[in-house]
């Protein structure tokens, strides 16, 4: 017979309290499912499973939105739960060994009367965006099938992929010989497990032999690189054709036509303060480029995704798989929060922006490089 636990006796097991579990029972995160026969109501194994994977994910830091996202998902079961989760843990511990080491070496500089810039006392702190943002991924960043096609399209022929900068895997052409490359541990350890295989690598030095790959791509993710020029060169040694989805960044009109950028988030344009024009992109992969639209009800939750959805932007889980938000600051962040709220419940959002109901798609700068 099935075992079934208590209440109280999965609270003692689980290091939690039993207050903690009637929430999550009240919210519908992890609800006991069964009852004795005298009426109390206790856990089944699925149950404990459910259970054992919300609270993992919550002492990792995750939200308790972002948590329900994650385990609702019915693409995703307990063994790639436990391999996201090892993934997240292997990371999270080798970044406590990086800042103890950094800790030791300040101790010891300290004792020979030596002061620490203010560069080498942040360096202990420091990680790459993603890194920052890319446990919220799973709940919003979904593949968006009308983009896909474009993307797919553009590949050709081409039989070797290899996706730059892969994050999740979320364009990979499933019918094609995908490799990945991606820096980040904790996007790495969100890839489904039937994902083609990742390499821990950066764009600007792919581990590959020149014109391994029929095609190199890379979406949404030229503009985190540390050197987007250098990267595309490197997509374009490795490969004999190259495909990339990014943005117009310096297109001060797209700004204009973007109502948040526009009304609500001027600190936009400086995000990109000397960072490569989207000609100079192109050049170095020598290509070109083509107009990509963005769906009114688009899958993917990316910055421009919401433009005829405005009460998403208000959305804690939505704004935080945008790496937008982590870069201008949780004081800005709550700013545009704060006025767009107000101007969605006046009704001041919809008097200016009234003509964007009958629109499909918006042009809102999403440019496709090929070479």
């Amino acid at each position: 017979m099935e075992e079934h636990l208590t209440v109280g006796r999965v609270a003692e097991l689980a290091g939690v309290t039993v207050r903690t579990l009637h929430h999550y029972d009240e919210i519908g995160l992890a609800q006991p499912s069964s009852r004795t026969a005298a009426g109390y109501r206790v856990y089944t194994s699925g149950d404990v499973e459910r259970l054992r994977e919300v609270l993992a994910y919550r002492r990792l830091g995750f939200g308790l939105r972002e948590i329900a996202h994650l385990v609702d998902d019915p693409a995703t079961d307990a063994v790639a739960h436990l391999r996201r989760l090892r993934g997240l843990l292997l990371d999270q511990r080798d970044r406590a060994a990086a800042m103890v080491t950094a800790i030791d070496r300040e101790l010891e500089a300290r004792a020979m009367g030596i002061r620490t810039t203010p560069e080498e006392q942040l360096q202990m702190f420091g990680a790459q965006l993603y890194d920052a943002i890319g446990s919220a991924y799973p709940a919003t960043r979904r593949t968006e099938p009308r983009i896909a096609a474009r993307i797919w399209d553009a590949l050709g022929d081409a039989r070797t992929v290899l996706n730059v900068g892969a994050g999740t895997g979320s364009y990979e052409p499933s019918d094609r010989d995908v490799t990945a490359v991606e820096p980040s541990a904790v996007m790495r350890a969100q890839r489904p497990a039937d994902a083609a295989p990742c390499v821990a690598a950066a764009a600007e030095c792919l581990p590959f032999e020149d014109r391994s790959f029929d095609v190199a791509m890379a979406v949404s993710t030229v503009h985190h690189w540390p050197d987007p020029i250098a990267g595309l060169r490197e997509m374009r040694r490795v490969a004999r054709r190259v495909v990339v989805l990014t943005y117009d960044a310096d297109d001060a009109g797209w700004r204009q036509r973007f109502w948040l950028t526009r009304d609500y988030l001027p600190e936009f344009a400086d995000l990109f303060a000397g960072r490569p024009a989207l000609a100079d992109l192109t050049r170095a992969i020598e290509g070109r480029t083509e107009p990509v639209l963005v769906p009114w009800d688009c899958a993917d939750g990316f910055f421009e995704a919401y433009w005829r959805r405005p009460e998403a932007y208000l959305d804690e889980h939505v704004r935080r798989a945008v790496s937008v938000w982590t870069r201008v600051g949780p004081r800005t962040e709550r700013r545009v929060v704060g006025e767009l709220g107000d101007d969605l419940a006046s009704g001041r959002w919809a008097e200016r922006n009234g003509d964007l109901i009958g629109l499909d798609a918006a042009e809102l700068g999403l440019r496709l490089l090929v070479a």
